[in-house]
């Protein structure tokens, strides 16, 4: 059964039988937290952009796009090429430019903050580059339409991912906590090779079906 944010917010409080006010406030919460731990492990390629724009010369930072949740590849287009530039930490490029004024053809990428990624060397001119990233979809706590794709197609795992949050919440039984983390990681595990192609959403529903009748 997909779900919409509605009837997951009830599941929520079904499972955890708890209705007091602020439990019930922090609903979206929860659910938002689930959605992100989702999306950032499986990666699904239904949620990959190219994304197209221009370094700035003597400006060591890129900005990222509003949606942007993870990267793929980053690299510099000319007309005869692509080149990819090599993720590296922040600490490594640091470290092979010193010396902010130096300037050059970037080859290294790092993750800065959440909005910008660092550069190295430095940009001596303006580049188009090609940012290749998995992005942020609409939630299904602020949907206009109340429901979203992961309701539809990941209803487990966004389910048992919103009831771990809601128990570390509540600071519930551990064995419980335990149960729902292990459904969650099963679900999660499913999710994935639903974005590889290696099961069909009826057979993942199916065995979803199976589990609860037992």
């Amino acid at each position: 059964m997909a779900y919409t944010f509605t009837t997951l917010k009830t599941a929520i409080q079904d499972y955890t039988q708890n209705t007091e006010t602020t439990f019930v406030s922090q609903l979206s919460r929860f659910i938002l937290n689930a959605e992100e731990r989702i999306l950032k492990e499986a990666q699904l390629d239904v949620f990959r952009k190219n994304s197209s724009g221009s370094t700035t010369a003597g400006n060591k930072y890129l900005s990222k796009p509003s949606d942007f949740l993870s990267q793929n590849s980053l690299s510099v287009v000319s007309s005869s090429e692509n080149k990819f530039l090599l993720y590296k930490q922040v600490t490594m490029l640091q470290d092979f430019t010193p010396n902010p004024a130096t300037t050059g053809t970037p080859v290294y990428y790092a993750d800065w903050d959440s909005d910008s990624f660092l550069l190295a060397p430095t940009p001596d001119q303006v580049y188009t580059v090609e940012l290749h990233y998995f992005y942020r979809p609409t939630s299904i706590t602020t949907a206009t339409s109340g429901t979203s794709y992961l309701g539809d197609n990941a209803e487990l795992a966004l389910l048992y991912g919103s009831l771990v949050e809601a128990y570390t919440f509540m600071k519930g039984e551990a064995d419980l906590l335990q149960l729902y983390n292990n459904r969650f990681q099963e679900s999660l595990q499913w999710v994935k090779n639903l974005g590889e192609g290696l099961q069909t959403r009826d057979q993942y529903r199916y065995d979803r079906l199976r589990r609860d009748v037992q």
